[in-house]
């Protein structure tokens, strides 16, 4: 596991060095700020589930297509994955390298930060409150998973998903860049396809899951979805 986790971690620091290398600014302060913030929420969950809940930690790991995992799900996790790569990349290229959108109103840009804060709680709280946060979508019966309802679970079902989707937007906004902007509006798209396709699956498979959606009403926005 040590040397799994030397891996994951040199892994992680190659997107930061991404953004700053082909941002063509290695002095660039926002994206530092990102970079940073980026590290910061990566190591600290990693290491965290490490020491306080390494069954987690391994789901994290669990490959594609493994765990009885839902088969059109294996096509939703690709395509976050290459959207993923797709949104580091255009953001400095937009943002820094290029300039192909304005600049952004400095209310903006802290309006993005204050995402990414947002964003760096419920990503973490979502780990520590549930240990069966799988990457997959699929019912872990080899775990005894169970429905989780406290901590961030009693605000909206879905609230990791809420995280990516605050930084997914947040990022952009804070570094300055429209069509990265766009490309976090189609990831976000692709998770709410997810989350009703999830819930269709929990919902019938996994026990007490209609009565926490009957108690937690909203997915991911209170009072909007």
């Amino acid at each position: 596991m040590e040397k799994k986790l030397i891996f994951t971690f040199l892994y992680i620091l190659v997107f930061p060095a991404l953004i700053l290398l082909i941002s063509g600014d290695l002095f660039w302060p926002a994206g530092w700020i990102f970079c940073i913030w980026f590290i910061l929420l990566c190591f600290s969950t990693i290491l965290y589930l490490y020491r306080k809940d390494p069954a987690l930690l391994a789901e994290r790991y669990r490959k594609p297509g493994t765990g009885n995992q839902e088969g059109w799900d294996r096509s939703v996790v690709y395509g976050l994955a290459i959207g993923f790569v797709a949104w580091i990349v255009i953001m400095p290229l937009d943002a820094k390298r290029f300039g192909w959108s304005p600049v952004f109103p400095f209310w903006l840009n802290m309006l993005g930060g204050a995402m990414l804060a947002g964003s760096f709680f419920l990503f973490f709280r979502s780990y520590t409150d549930n240990t069966f946060l799988s990457p997959l979508v699929r019912i872990q019966e080899d775990r005894k998973q169970r429905g989780v309802s406290t901590g961030v679970y009693g605000i909206v079902r879905h609230p990791m998903y809420l995280g990516g989707i605050l930084m997914f937007i947040g990022a952009p906004l804070l570094l300055g860049s429209g069509y990265g902007l766009l490309t976090g509006l189609g990831l976000t798209v692709l998770l709410m396809a997810r989350i009703t396709r999830e819930e269709v699956l929990l919902a019938r498979d996994l026990d007490g899951y209609p009565e926490y959606m009957q108690k937690v009403l909203y997915r991911l926005i209170p009072f909007l979805w």
